[in-house]
Order: C-alpha cells, then sequence, then structure tokens
C-alpha cells in the first residue's frame, strides 16, 4: 500500500511510495458505521497495529489498489497476514466473499 500516514508520522513501510510533501491530497473523512466479520475486523486491527497506521487508512489504502486492480499488500506483509489469520482464527477466503450468510 502506499501513501498513507498515521498522526503526522510517515510510517517506514510506505516511504518508498510515499507522494512529496507537496503533492499530498487533502480530503474530507466521514465517520461510517460498517459490520464486518468478527475474525476479519480482529485480523485487520491487528495489521494496522502491526504496521502502526489507523484502521481507517489500512482499509482505504487496500480499497484504492482493488479500485485500481492492484495488490495492496507486499509478499512479507501477506505472509504476517497469514500467521494473523492463524492467531484469529480465520479461515474465511476471497471465494468465500459471496456465501456468507450472519448467524440470525
Amino acid at each position: 500500500m502506499c501513501g498513507a500516514h498515521s498522526g503526522g508520522t510517515i510510517v517506514p513501510w510506505y516511504i518508498k511510495n510515499m507522494p512529496e510533501k507537496s503533492s499530498q491530497i487533502e480530503i474530507e473523512r466521514v465517520q461510517t458505521g460498517v459490520r464486518l466479520e468478527k475474525r476479519l475486523l480482529k485480523v485487520l486491527k491487528a495489521l494496522a497495529e502491526l504496521k502502526d497506521i489507523s484502521l481507517g487508512d489500512l482499509l482505504e489504502g487496500i480499497v484504492l489498489h482493488a479500485f485500481e486492480g492492484k495488490a495492496p499488500f507486499s509478499a512479507q506483509t501477506v505472509k504476517e497476514i497469514q500467521k494473523l489469520k492463524a492467531i484469529y482464527g480465520l479461515t474465511l477466503e476471497a471465494s468465500d466473499s459471496h456465501n456468507l450468510k450472519e448467524r440470525p
């Protein structure tokens, strides 16, 4: 993922793709109430913590990459995600995304 920072601190793993300060884009963020699968959220929060960024910054980066058909993570980050999935018992895969049914 690229082009993100957390609380004014540049995140080291983003540095190689960071835009110059003068080219940073000003945006407006809004609060949202999104429901996510519990274990998926735990993995996302743990990954954000591991990378020292906010959950919102992580999600924005993932979505922006997906919109362009690009992979959001390096091979090393994918390995870290696999470890987090094992820790939190997340067995869902992309192919499961259209077959999820919430418990009543």
